[in-house]
């Protein structure tokens, strides 16, 4: 029995590839940050409840628990670009069903079906991984991640611009049908241009199942105690953003508008910083404690939003010429999101190289996709607690409670760093002397 082919050695990086694979990415990202922030409100005009629009992300996070391991998996077997493409148009139908559906459950079986269907962001990093040297990984982790945030910068604000709530249900389906087209777009810009990363692997070779891939994460010290980062910030951030449009709504009277160009600027923070600034963050002090600082920093955001004055700031208008931008109450929640957004942009990359840098060449797209998977599990239930505090104990609590999560999060960062240098460590006292 023929071993696997090797992936191409990642001497040095492909420039023209990572570029094409950022613009998709951009793209794709664009399509998301169009529908995210208006899906409460779009639940709204199906007549929904608060637990249930929390459900609507749930779901969604449900689907992609199960498919970001196969498909990193079937990524590993028969290489990035088919199952990118697959994803890509997946996401396209998705949006597209979406936008028809006639209530709320089937908004609900609309998104799951979504996120099975999706699950491309571990392929994604698997390529990047494929192309680049272990000692720079954070840094070209990053620059995706910019690509993530960049799309996130336009897609809240277009989808912001959109959006016409004065028509009803009709206002929120331009947004989601442009979403549709986008992810349409980058998977033809997939087809186009985008070279595969990997030799498939021999179809004789063994295939490793989901089980065993979680034996083989939890006995490796790193991967291991990153995917449980993972799991733990995610339940914070997810719960944040399940029920950011309903909070805002109920405290500052915000809408789809508003809270569109919120994340808007979060989108610009998280750009400039992973694309400046955590790659050499990285380099200088390490992967691990610039992710536990990350955790602290996005944790302490939310504290200081629930702080933030509820009627302090007079609402005022910036006049930019062509746009009237209005600057209502509450003006200070982007600031404080987007020291938050700092935080968080720190994550991704810094999760995604210490993943890589621990894991074989041909096993990285199943580790990363379990990665996803953990995240995945977050934004399941992260939604529905969120939904349960936020009805229950008050609107505060969802971002009170994942706040906290951020401290143990931050604490197993520092203790995978640590695992991960013993792990260097041993490996170069076993290395041959030469």
């Amino acid at each position: 029995m023929s071993p696997p082919q090797p992936a191409p050695p990642p001497s040095k990086p492909r420039a023209p590839a990572l570029a094409v694979l950022f613009s998709v990415v951009f793209i794709n990202l664009v399509g998301f940050g169009l529908v995210v922030p208006l899906l409460p409100f779009f639940a709204l005009s199906l007549d929904a409840a608060a637990w249930q629009i929390t459900l609507m992300f749930s779901a969604y996070s449900l689907g992609q628990f199960f498919a970001e391991p196969f498909w990193g998996r079937l990524s590993d077997r028969i290489g990035r670009k088919p199952v990118l493409l697959v994803t890509l148009v997946a996401n396209a139908a998705g949006y597209l069903a979406l936008a028809f559906v006639p209530n709320i459950w089937l908004a609900i079986a609309v998104r799951l079906f979504t996120g099975l269907g999706a699950g491309n962001i571990s392929t994604v990093q698997g390529y990047v991984a494929d192309v680049t040297p272990p000692e720079k990984r954070a840094g070209r982790m990053g620059l995706i991640g910019a690509a993530f945030g960049l799309g996130f910068i336009v897609g809240p604000g277009l989808g912001g611009l959109l959006t016409q709530p004065q028509l009803g249900r009709l206002g929120y389906q331009l947004p989601i049908f442009t979403a549709s087209a986008l992810a349409a777009l980058a998977a033809i810009g997939v087809i186009v241009f985008l070279r595969e990363s990997r030799a498939k692997a021999d179809p004789a070779a063994p295939r490793t199942r989901f089980l065993a891939g979680l034996h083989e994460a939890r006995a490796n010290p790193v991967v291991s105690r990153v995917l449980l980062v993972t799991l733990v910030y995610m339940a914070g951030f997810s719960a944040m953003e399940s029920v950011f449009g309903l909070w805002a709504g109920d405290r500052y009277a915000w809408d789809a508008r508003e809270v569109g160009l919120a994340f808007m600027i979060v989108g610009i923070v998280s750009t400039l910083n992973q694309g400046f600034f955590a790659g050499r963050l990285a380099r200088r002090f390490g992967e691990a404690p610039v992710l536990a600082f990350g955790m602290l920093l996005f944790g302490s955001s939310l504290v200081a939003q629930v702080l933030a004055p509820v009627a302090w700031f007079p609402a005022v208008s910036l006049d930019l010429g062509f746009w009237t931008l209005p600057v209502v109450q509450g003006w200070i929640i982007p600031i404080v999101m987007a020291v938050g957004a700092a935080g968080m942009s720190l994550a991704m990359p810094n999760v995604s190289a210490l993943i890589s840098r621990s894991t074989p060449a041909d096993r990285q797209g199943a580790m990363l996709g379990l990665n996803m998977a953990s995240g995945s599990i977050a934004r399941i239930f992260g939604p529905i607690a969120a939904g349960t505090l936020y009805s229950v104990l008050g609107h505060d609590w969802p971002f009170l409670v994942g706040a906290a999560l951020t401290v143990p999060a931050a604490v197993l960062a520092i203790n995978a760093g640590r695992a991960f240098r013993r792990r260097e460590a041993t490996a170069l006292a076993e290395a041959p002397q030469t």
